[in-house]
């Protein structure tokens, strides 16, 4: 008999709604608290707010062990439900890590398994990859990541210089937002994994309806996600809509 998951990894790309989902689930306090915990620029900023020792370095089995203790305590939040958010370039990371934490080298799904199992995947994905990757290139230049549901600053620059188009750099990001897809894709049919699929699109529409879906999956109460609030306001504007409009023309001419 399967067990019931007590633990999620939410796998996605950049700009395809996973702030929504993980904002949500830690609000609604009975599904952790997942952030991505695994991307190699914050581990720094995560060890300092956890307590972990620094002054051996973070490359460390040391290191990596009181880093993911730490982990499954935070990202569970005293919920009894861990959860965890991986962008497709720290999933190489995170094999690194719980290599040196739990010992030996071996399978990246097996290790995650081992760390926090039994396991529910949750995929999200944009349909709208053009769209997506007008938002990410936005994002960069402006330093501004996300909105609360009313106008302010979530996550990043409280200043908002004016973007400015660069159809060589959407290129780029729509190149690799297409290719973590299909990455995320390979890797859950080379370990046998049949993800929960939730779309930037149909999260949107529906959050209380994505969220009711991940509950059931874990064995909570989905009627939990009817009375949540949307946190966070979608940023895509007239500016975005040009900028999809004039890369697709460009696009169509070449």
């Amino acid at each position: 008999m399967t067990k019931t998951p007590r633990a999620y990894i939410i796998c996605g790309t950049p700009r395809s709604g996973s702030t929504l989902i993980c904002e949500m689930l830690h609000r609604s306090g009975v599904a952790g608290r997942p952030n991505s915990y695994f991307r190699e620029v914050d581990i720094a900023y995560w060890a300092e707010e956890w307590g972990v020792s620094l002054a051996g370095g973070t490359d460390a089995p040391a290191f990596d062990r009181a880093y993911l203790a730490a982990m499954r305590e935070a990202g569970a939040a005293g919920t009894g439900i861990f959860g965890l958010r991986v962008m497709y370039p720290s999933l190489a990371d995170a094999g690194r890590r719980l290599e040196r934490a739990l010992g030996g080298p071996s399978d990246v799904a097996q290790r995650l398994n081992e760390a926090f199992g039994p396991l529910l995947y949750i995929h999200l994905s944009r349909g709208d990859k053009l769209g997506q990757a007008v938002s990410l290139v936005r994002a960069e230049q402006t330093g501004l990541w996300h909105l609360n549901a009313d106008g302010s600053v979530l996550e990043g620059s409280e200043e908002r210089p004016e973007p400015v188009y660069d159809r060589k750099r959407i290129a780029e990001v729509l190149a690799e937002l297409e290719e973590d897809d299909r990455a995320w894709d390979l890797f859950f049919a080379a370990h046998g994994i049949t993800p929960l699929r939730l779309t930037y699109e149909g999260v949107t529409a529906a959050p209380q309806r994505a969220l009711a879906e991940i509950f059931a999956r874990l064995g909570l109460d989905p009627t939990i996600a009817e009375a949540m609030d949307v946190p966070t306001a979608k940023m895509a504007d007239a500016t975005s809509r040009e900028w999809v409009e004039r890369f697709a023309r460009e696009r169509g001419a070449h």
